[in-house]
């Protein structure tokens, strides 16, 4: 292995992408255990990290107050610390743009990102069934001689499991409703109906951003479960992955939550709608099962990210999932 002692991991895009990052995070610093490893993200996703046992600096790119001049900042601060190693998973321009600038003695990203002839070596980036972490790994490979990568990971805090504390002391399961997109979401009526399903013994615990309370909320007073609670925006990313970890099971879209259950290994169930597994943005935990339509339907997958509305206007791909799916 070459002589690496400062290494940078840009990766801006949504959560979910960023907790896939921690596997380069996990693998780098076993490679280079000596190393200063730091990371850049987007505003929003730096909390993840809080009291990471070894990260350095997260760098925090702030994209809706002043965008590009708080890009110059974050490119100035990456040519000031002269990093040995810069790692960009990120396929976009702006990540491009700050590897170019960074004065880095090497730059490998993806060959989708419109700079990456301006990186020192770049790779090829293939929806072909691969996971995102194998996809990801192969920026890395050649330096740390290792073909197998880790698994994500975060590290919830003691004051997040004490925060979570009072809701393990029964059996419960959570589950995580919601989407940003309407295509990857499972109908409200057939989460309410799967949650109904449920031993009425054991706790139900909703989870989900601030945005999503309304929508649980509505979930949690049509639902005829007497253990039910709401806690949508009333946890913190690291306080959520405390929680999963010890769920019963926990039950997810093709979203954050999934990838939260990755990072502690806790056990997934994911139902899949317009997106499919093959993308490779699949769960990780040892205890992870998928839940998608039978129906072979010409439409799906419909995109990449999904839509605000079913293209077709049937929304199959979530209506033909049966209850019968599930395995208690």
């Amino acid at each position: 292995m070459i002589a690496i002692n400062k290494i940078l991991v840009i990766q801006t895009s949504f959560i979910g992408d960023v907790i896939l990052s921690t596997s380069l995070l996990e693998t780098l610093h076993a490679s280079y255990p000596d190393a200063k490893i730091d990371i850049l993200v987007r505003k929003g996703s730096d909390s993840i990290f809080e009291g990471h046992p070894f990260l350095g600096r997260v760098m925090i790119w702030d994209k809706k107050g002043g965008k590009y001049k708080n890009l110059l900042r974050i490119i100035k601060n990456v040519r000031s610390e002269r990093y040995d190693l810069i790692v960009n998973p990120h396929r976009f321009t702006s990540s491009g743009v700050v590897c170019a600038l960074s004065s880095a003695s090497m730059t490998v990203g993806f060959k989708k990102n419109p700079l990456h002839f301006l990186f020192s070596e770049s790779f090829e980036h293939n929806f072909d069934g691969q996971h995102e972490i194998n996809r990801n790994h192969s920026l890395i490979e050649k330096l740390v001689g290792n073909n197998t990568p880790a698994k994500p990971k975060l590290y919830p805090q003691p004051s997040d499991f004490e925060k979570v504390k009072s809701y393990k002391e029964e059996t419960y399961r959570c589950f995580a409703p919601t989407s940003v997109w309407f295509t990857k979401q499972w109908r409200s009526e057939q989460w309410i109906e799967l949650i109904d399903s449920m031993p009425h013994s054991e706790h139900v615990l909703l989870l989900g951003a601030p945005s999503d309370k309304l929508q649980c909320e509505e979930i949690k007073s049509k639902s005829t479960h007497p253990n039910i609670k709401n806690l949508s925006g009333s946890l913190s990313l690291l306080q959520s992955a405390a929680l999963l970890k010890d769920a019963k099971m926990n039950y997810a879209n093709d979203s954050a939550p999934m990838h939260l259950c990755s990072s502690t290994n806790a056990p997934t169930t994911v139902i899949y709608c317009s997106t499919i597994p093959a993308f490779g943005f699949g769960p990780l935990s040892d205890d992870a099962r998928v839940i998608e339509t039978n129906e072979d339907l010409d439409c799906r997958p419909c995109g990449l990210h999904g839509h605000k509305a079913c293209p077709k206007g049937h929304f199959k791909c979530a209506t033909t999932i049966s209850q019968s799916q599930f395995e208690f």
